[in-house]
């Protein structure tokens, strides 16, 4: 069995574990991370970036890549009903250069990231390779983990071990770390792409004609992404009803694309279904051992917050990893502040996504007479505002800490 020592064992290569991986490289540490898929061609389900998000990367020189790679901008992020606008997020009027939604699939994201990654010696990327178990030592101090790769298994010894392997995280379940699943986000969403041909949307909007609302917007290179909701395990119910229904509903939620419904949707297999749910973990520390990202929090799609947390996640971690790397001792120190900092941040956000569900999911009879009403007054309201530049920035004072890089990468 081989066997690898390194300062940071990273366990899941999406988002937050390469940003994570490559702040930790610059600063000097080892890293090694563990990915069970083979490719980073596959099919994602998040791709909208928050300007936060944005200012993150492209502080870390990633976004310009990622960018490059192809995306599309959307200004505003749109409450309709039956053809009204009820609520208007206006991205322009935040402050630039970072003042927009980017539509950009997250394999071009984790492209730039990880080759920016491989420049690094002391990197080692370890594919098609599972975690199958946590090493501890006699005092349940974690110690590294056992993958299972194509060429069997393979010990990695590490200072921590960073969980950051998804919100069906398997570093958590073998770690003993309990998981509450919420119920504020009550929906699982149907997922599937349309052609667009020539005529691509420029907002993200929430579509409320008929029926369950619907979610879309431009999916890079030439798609609409739609995601339409329906109550939490009503889809086999309705499905039993036949394609033909089941397209008949999704034409009634999203009339403007009912033509390419009918022609694009052939057969059940071009349609997804997302368990969709929000839920913490109780503890997202242990000795040696680190959450982040949806591994420590999972979050609805309302707000398109996913990806901005996971990157926000690894930039605030960053330092609190260096310095318990540096303390030569247990080092949890430094992470349970880490945590305690972080989780006010992933409160103040699920409590606002609460807020948007029940005003933009909510359906009946009195929920469909007040939204106009409510909508309206809020979106006039300075507090408005304030919650747009939260869900778009986050926690602004979560900053790159470039004195931590090896004195060759900090310009």
């Amino acid at each position: 069995m081989t066997e690898t020592y390194t300062d940071f064992c990273v366990v899941g290569g999406g988002p937050a574990g390469l940003t994570l991986a490559l702040l930790l490289l610059r600063s000097g540490a080892r890293v090694t991370v563990l990915e069970k898929l083979r490719s980073l061609d596959r099919e994602y389900r998040g791709e909208i970036l928050q300007p936060g998000g944005q200012a993150l990367l492209d502080g870390l020189g990633v976004l310009r890549g990622a960018r490059e790679r192809g995306c599309y901008e959307h200004r505003r992020f749109l409450l309709e009903e039956r053809g009204r606008i009820l609520i208007n997020g206006d991205y322009g009027r935040l402050p630039g250069p970072f003042n927009c939604l980017l539509s950009i699939p997250q394999r071009h994201i984790l492209e730039e990231l990880l080759g920016q990654c491989s420049t690094h010696a002391g990197f080692e990327y370890l594919a098609s390779t599972r975690c199958s178990a946590l090493i501890e030592d006699t005092r349940q101090r974690v110690r590294g983990v056992i993958g299972r790769g194509p060429d069997g298994d393979r010990i990695v010894r590490a200072h921590c071990v960073v969980g950051a392997d998804g919100r069906y995280s398997k570093v958590r379940q073998l770690a003993g770390l309990a998981y509450d699943r919420l119920d504020a986000f009550d929906q699982d969403v149907l997922w599937f792409k349309l052609p667009a041909g020539d005529d691509l949307p420029r907002d993200v909007r929430i579509f409320r004609a008929g029926g369950n609302p619907a979610l879309a917007y431009a999916s890079y290179p030439d798609g609409i992404q739609i995601g339409w909701t329906l109550p939490h395990k009503g889809y086999r119910e309705l499905a039993a009803h036949g394609l033909e229904h089941v397209k008949a509903q999704l034409s009634r939620a999203v009339p403007e694309q009912a033509g390419r419904i009918e022609a694009a949707i052939t057969s059940f297999r071009d349609l997804s279904l997302l368990d969709v749910f929000s839920g913490t973990a109780r503890e997202w520390v242990r000795p040696g051992l680190l959450l982040i990202g949806d591994s420590a929090h999972t979050h609805g799609p309302i707000g398109a917050q996913g990806i901005n947390l996971a990157i926000q996640d690894a930039v605030a971690a960053h330092p609190a990893l260096m310095s318990s790397l540096r303390s030569g001792d247990d080092g949890t120190e430094p992470l349970r502040e880490y945590v305690t900092s972080r989780g006010r941040d992933v409160r103040r956000i699920m409590k606002i996504q609460r807020m948007q569900s029940k005003v933009m999911l909510s359906t009946g009879g009195f929920s469909s007479a007040a939204r106009p009403r409510v909508a309206a007054a809020v979106s006039r309201t300075p507090v408005y505002r304030t919650v747009l530049n939260q869900l778009a920035f986050g926690n602004r004072a979560i900053a790159i800490r470039r004195d931590l890089f090896q004195p060759a990468v900090r310009s």
